[in-house]
């Protein structure tokens, strides 16, 4: 088998899994673009298998330790034991993250479940290249009636891989509703956002909503409206949901008529709404899209969470709760946190933190890969004045 020596100190020597080109010593055997290559250290002592791309900033992803081939067996085997470790968790067996990525030792492959429905993502030129024989598998294990191959990710690009959305098994499924905790959602996997629903952040949910009866609720970036139904649900008195996207608030309203509650919805420029609005709520949610992708955008992401919280801040009653959400790896929870601190600060107000949040369950944290961890998140109540 081809494959590559890894020079001294690279990150794989400290149980990460992937290899950048910086790190590669040598290359031997002529691999090509998603091979399967052997990795070996300095003193050509071997380090596993990966997935082979010489065109990405990430040239190899280590699947095993030992020798692997990325055949049926195979496939079957580890989306046998990501599927077997979904059934072990107390969340819904119809509405879940099947596999995940690296966290599930299949690098490029994420695959999402609502009711008898699969949405498939290949984000590697190795997965992608065999994406029929994974299709095939989980046909194998688990008997969907359709299977939608949602490859329209920006993720593709750093593989040299375009996008495109297919049917890979089945016909497709017209518009239909999902349940959680009373909250119905329409999905269609073809045309909605993402693969159909933010899986990762549904448990914040039910206990962000725990603390909005009698409340007046204002849920900004609300995308399909999940927090906004769920406080509705619980008993709030009245919830207003922004987004920038008329479809986004199209959906919110649409599943609020579904669910049976009433939310108020305004498509704005999340900033020019928290700038501009004198209204006042008890409950404020910010749940915004990534504000940035790579390291060098980092400083511009947290001046525009530090904003946010400024201004969501200044438009808290007393004792109003803020529940604030990122979904970006390179704004750790650490800076994430320090932009509430500035901005509590720089508003003179005082926070007592009474929650704290991460993905659910079923978006498996890695403790030797930090890029598997990227949801975080806090809940405060504004105290006393002192």
């Amino acid at each position: 088998m081809p494959g590559l020596i890894i020079k001294p100190r690279s990150r794989i020597f400290h149980g990460h899994e992937w290899v950048y080109a910086s790190e590669i010593q040598k290359t031997f055997g002529q691999p090509e673009p998603g091979d399967l290559v052997t990795l070996k250290d300095f003193k050509d002592r071997p380090l596993g298998v990966a997935i082979y791309n010489p065109n990405s900033q990430i040239v190899a992803r280590r699947i095993s330790r030992r020798k692997q081939k990325l055949d049926e067996e195979f496939f079957t085997r580890r989306l046998g034991q990501a599927i077997d470790y979904r059934n072990s968790l107390p969340i819904e067996k119809n509405l879940r993250r099947l596999v995940w990525s690296e966290s599930d030792g299949l690098p490029g492959i994420i695959v999402d479940q609502y009711e008898d429905h699969l949405v498939l993502q290949t984000t590697t030129l190795a997965m992608d290249q065999r994406k029929d024989l994974i299709a095939a598998c989980l046909v194998k294990l688990l008997e969907p009636k359709s299977i939608t191959l949602r490859n329209d990710s920006s993720m593709r690009k750093a593989e040299g891989l375009e996008e495109e959305i297919s049917m890979i098994y089945g016909e497709q499924p017209e518009p239909f509703t999902v349940s959680h905790n009373g909250s119905i959602f329409e999905i269609d996997p073809a045309n909605g956002q993402k693969t159909g629903l933010y899986l990762d952040i549904m448990e914040s949910y039910d206990r962000v909503a725990k603390l909005a009866s009698g409340k007046k609720v204002l849920d900004v970036f609300c995308n399909q409206g999940g927090f906004s139904l769920a406080c509705a649900l619980a008993g709030a008195e009245s919830v207003t949901a922004v987004d920038i996207s008329e479809e986004a608030t199209a959906a919110t309203t649409k599943n609020a008529g579904l669910t049976g509650v009433e939310v108020k919805t305004i498509t704005s420029n999340a900033f020019d709404f928290l700038r501009k609005h004198e209204e006042t709520y008890d409950l404020i949610i910010l749940d915004p899209p990534s504000f940035t992708r790579n390291k060098k955008t980092v400083k511009d992401a947290m001046r525009g969470y530090k904003e946010i919280h400024l201004r969501a801040l200044r438009m808290l009653n007393p004792s109003g709760i803020l529940a604030t959400f990122c979904c970006s790896h390179h704004a750790t929870r650490e800076l994430f946190l320090e932009s509430v601190q500035s901005a509590a600060v720089d508003g003179k107000r005082t926070l007592r933190l009474i929650d704290s949040h991460s993905q659910r369950l079923d978006h498996p944290i890695i403790a030797t890969l930090p890029e598997t961890e990227y949801l975080k998140g806090f809940t405060f109540q504004l105290a006393p004045n002192r």
